[in-house]
């Protein structure tokens, strides 16, 4: 049974939730060219806010040019002249009281310059496992510099579009995780080494913002936990999440891992091996004999992580015992009991969802009326690989013929 709490408000940095479950980020593959949002995400997110989300967090949008990401239609809020365009999403999705909070990000070494036209850079000069085509350049001091002044001009630039409120994306080993990360941040300057240095490019960012912009909401997202040598664990990320309150951050949502690992972000039963041959940028241009030869190669060398329900709520409640701000976990909670689990020991102030919300934009709607006590979703993943294909839709585990 639902937990009856589950629907009711909750003000995070003055973001007035109708309720307690939201959509998490979830890159749709459908921003123009020059990065503004789409006829397209202005259908979806209205079919969210009417489906009943507690609130609507977008799809990543890069604050640099070269931390654009490698998959096609990333949005984008680099530029003054991209306001006006977001302004027609967040009109429509207010109309039906919904919140809506625009995550801010920089892919840093997980692009390719290639896409971005551009050198990519990371805190260290280390090749990415899967955007393995160079070495990143090592940022130096002006370069920092410029990435702290892009996410506060970015979230300025949210708030004038009328969004409540900006996430910052230092989860799933993009650029903010990168310096986080002692697997991929070996400085041995003021941004690398002891924790609060790794944590001090975030610092600064919340600082430049709430310098700015008062006190516009700003929540972070992170990985809590990954399965890199000398990466992010939970004890880490418990000391994460204190610095990130002592900072002024408005609230924090738990996930794991990094897109190195392959699919322990957005885990499931089957390993997805026909949409990856059909649509990854590193199979796709493979002759097809050689793409059938990959075919078992990859069911040898991608291993499944378990489990592949409920992986973060454990991590989520350790960072819930050292903050007091709010606390969201997102991981693989597409079941009504599940639901309730979570929420229900009170150590978890919402529940985040991404595949539910594709499949189904109204899955709220229907938990509340008791239509659905479980997500449509089977956990193909085919969502999260075919968005280098086009635009973000449910696959339920069948590709068309490509």
């Amino acid at each position: 049974m639902m937990h009856p709490d589950l629907f009711t408000s909750l003000t995070i940095g003055g973001i007035h939730l109708r309720n307690r479950l939201l959509r998490s980020a979830t890159h749709e593959s459908m921003a123009e060219e020059s990065g503004a949002p789409s006829s397209a995400h202005e259908k979806l997110y209205t079919a969210l806010a009417k489906g009943g989300a507690g609130a609507i967090i977008t799809g990543y949008a890069g604050v640099q040019q070269d931390g654009r990401s490698s998959l096609p239609g990333m949005l984008m809020m680099h530029d003054d002249s991209l306001v006006p365009a977001y302004r027609r999403l967040t009109d429509p999705v207010h109309s039906h009281g919904c919140p809506i909070i625009l995550q801010l990000a920089h892919c840093g070494r997980q692009t390719r310059s290639a896409v971005t036209g551009m050198k990519t850079v990371a805190p260290s000069a280390l090749r990415d496992r899967i955007f393995n085509e160079e070495i990143p350049r090592e940022l130096d001091e002006e370069g920092i510099r410029a990435i702290i002044a892009s996410f506060a001009a970015a979230a300025g630039r949210a708030a004038r579009a009328g969004f409540d409120g900006v996430q910052l994306h230092l989860a799933h080993g993009y650029l903010l995780a990168q310096f986080l990360s002692g697997y991929t941040n070996r400085r041995r300057d003021r941004w690398g080494g002891p924790l609060e240095n790794r944590f001090r490019i975030v610092s600064e960012i919340l600082l430049r913002i709430r310098r700015e912009l008062g006190d516009y909401p700003v929540l972070a997202k992170i990985s809590a936990y990954d399965r890199r040598p000398g990466g992010m664990r939970i004890d880490e990320a418990v000391g994460i999440a204190r610095l990130l309150e002592a900072s002024g951050c408005s609230a924090i949502e738990v996930s794991s891992g990094t897109v190195e690992e392959g699919l322990s972000i957005m885990r499931g039963p089957e390993l997805p091996i026909e949409p990856l041959l059909a649509c990854n940028f590193r199979f796709a241009a493979m002759p097809m004999p050689l793409r059938k030869f990959m075919t078992p190669l990859l069911r040898l060398g991608m291993r499944l992580p378990e489990p592949v329900t409920n992986y973060n709520v454990e991590a989520a409640r350790a960072i819930r015992r050292a903050v007091s701000i709010p606390v969201i976990v997102v991981g693989g909670i597409h079941v009504q009991e599940d639901i309730a689990a979570a929420f229900g020991s009170g150590a978890i102030d919402c529940v985040s969802m991404s595949r539910p919300f594709i499949i189904e934009p109204d899955i709220v709607r229907k938990l509340q009326d008791g239509r659905r006590t479980a997500s449509r979703c089977i956990r193909c993943n085919y969502c999260a690989i075919m968005i280098e294909h086009g635009p973000l839709r449910c696959w339920y585990g069948k590709l068309p013929k490509m």
